[in-house]
């Protein structure tokens, strides 16, 4: 025969079951919730990384492009191999240095462009060879502004 008083006992044992599985089911949401925020954080700063390093590298293209454009010989006495970029890039800083190695081999070329992320400097830098253009004249520059018509 079973009584009121053991039905009662086993209700309870349930419940008490349930409010174990409640509270073990909201410690693991929890920790799980936790892990997904610091990733969503981190995911975050290592876009911004990302994107701060392809400006870095469209930056370095560009100096290597003006030293090529401009012929590498007699390049640090005619324009500057150090400064700060033009605006909206004016947080990142360029240093290039230009060796030449004598005869008619090519000039060792590196550009290398610093910032500032996250309390530290970064930088990016490329090396390459430059050849100078022999017979042409020394500075590249245009004398006038290119009209480009469609």
């Amino acid at each position: 025969m079973v009584t009121t008083h053991s039905i009662n006992i086993r209700r309870a044992a349930c419940r008490g079951s349930i409010l174990v599985d409640v509270i073990v089911g909201s410690v693991i949401l929890g920790l799980a919730l936790t892990a997904m925020i610091g990733l969503v954080g981190r995911a975050i700063s290592e876009q911004n990384g990302g994107e701060q390093l392809q400006t870095a590298s469209m930056l370095i293209d560009e100096q290597l492009a003006l030293v090529l454009a401009r012929g590498p010989d007699n390049y640090a006495t005619r324009f500057d191999t150090q400064g700060t970029c033009d605006a909206p890039f004016d947080q990142y800083r360029y240093e290039l240095d230009i060796q030449e190695r004598g005869g008619s081999n090519p000039y060792f070329v590196r550009a290398t462009v610093f910032w500032d992320s996250g309390g530290k400097t970064r930088s990016a830098s490329v090396e390459t060879l430059i050849a100078a253009r022999p017979g042409e004249v020394e500075d590249r520059t245009l004398d006038q502004s290119v009209t480009r018509t469609p």
